[in-house]
């Protein structure tokens, strides 16, 4: 669930860490006109004792989308000999592919290397219920190695409160939560960082105080490639489109965002834009199967093209490795390559 601060935070860390050595999945941008990239994963569990968000940092996404992507796995300890799939497919944000973009619903960042003809694609940590990352157009303002970290007021008295007293000053250092790189934004007077992190379990969730987390060798090498004054664009938009040069429609749904304590984001109603309303008034939309999509929030594309030759999400747990766009998992070493078909 998308109000989630600390789903698998607790968990027991394995021997071996998946996280370590990540970097962002990188993909070719999408030939003129359409916006999808990539290939769902098909990963078969073996028995090693992994949890779900192991899984999630070893191919490089996060840990609220495998469970969007799979909502009958256990987020503990996902059961040996069962078949996930990994969200490796995706939409571009309806944006300029420009410097940094980051959608809060679905907790990726969205990195656009200049004339590169490429984007890199990063997890996020984002702020917590009732300190949210604000969605804003903006700028990185500095480029800070090695950050101290200087707890806010309301941040040190919610801590004493816990009964954690907080110093006055976070040196550098393995311990400082704000890991060894540090982006500022310009916008809301540089309180707004995109960072690394301590946690790395964090990575994935809505656990921060407004700022964007990354892993740590994420946030090395984007903070190694970006340029302060880059453009840094923030939006919130659960439901992703596209009418693709082949012919065919496809919708991708994450759950929304939480707004308090009692709403369950995967039953709360959806707020279609004027120009989703466009293209499911599209005649050559199956109905049935967009609706089973808006209902799912699956959290990857799925084609509605009437005849398309799309499974039906609600056959999901019986038939998931016919779905289009999946392939079985494989490893490129430390990297994975897309396919083209302060707060704290």
């Amino acid at each position: 669930m998308k109000s989630a601060t600390s789903l698998l935070i607790p968990m027991t860390f394995c021997s071996l860490m998946f996280s370590t050595t990540a970097l962002a999945v990188e993909y070719p941008l999408p030939p003129p006109g359409s916006r999808l990239i990539g290939q769902n994963i098909s990963y078969v569990v073996p028995e090693d004792g992994y949890s779900l968000a192991d899984i999630a940092a070893r191919y490089q996404t996060g840990v609220l989308l495998m469970l969007e992507a799979n909502n009958t796995a256990d987020p503990w300890l996902p059961k040996p000999g069962s078949t996930l799939t990994i969200p490796a497919q995706m939409l571009l944000p309806d944006t300029p592919r420009e410097g940094i973009v980051i959608n809060l619903a679905e907790l990726r960042l969205y990195y656009y290397p200049p004339g590169s003809g490429r984007v890199d694609v990063y997890p996020i940590g984002i702020g917590q219920l009732g300190r949210e990352t604000p969605v804003m157009v903006t700028r990185i303002s500095q480029k800070i190695p090695n950050p101290t970290w200087t707890p806010t007021a309301n941040i040190r008295a919610r801590s004493l409160a816990q009964g954690i007293k907080l110093p006055a000053v976070v040196p550098a250092g393995p311990n400082n939560p704000l890991g060894r790189y540090a982006l500022r934004l310009e916008q809301g007077g540089g309180e707004y960082l995109i960072h690394g992190t301590n946690v790395a379990r964090s990575v994935g969730l809505r656990v921060s105080s407004g700022c964007i987390r990354l892993r740590s060798a994420d946030i090395k090498a984007l903070f190694s490639r970006v340029a302060a004054g880059t453009r840094v664009q923030i939006i919130n938009e659960p439901i992703k489109y596209s009418a693709e040069p082949n012919g065919r429609r496809y919708i991708e749904v994450h759950q929304p965002l939480s707004s308090n304590d009692w709403e369950n984001p995967q039953t709360v109603p959806l707020a279609p834009s004027a120009s989703f309303q466009r293209f499911l008034a599209a005649a050559d939309i199956n109905k049935a199967e967009m609706d089973a999509v808006l209902r799912r929030r699956a959290g990857y594309p799925v084609p509605v093209t009437v005849n398309s030759g799309s499974v039906p999400l609600y056959e999901n747990a019986k038939r998931e490795s016919r779905q289009p766009g999946l392939v079985e998992a494989k490893q490129d070493g430390d990297r994975l390559t897309g396919n083209n078909d302060g707060l704290l």
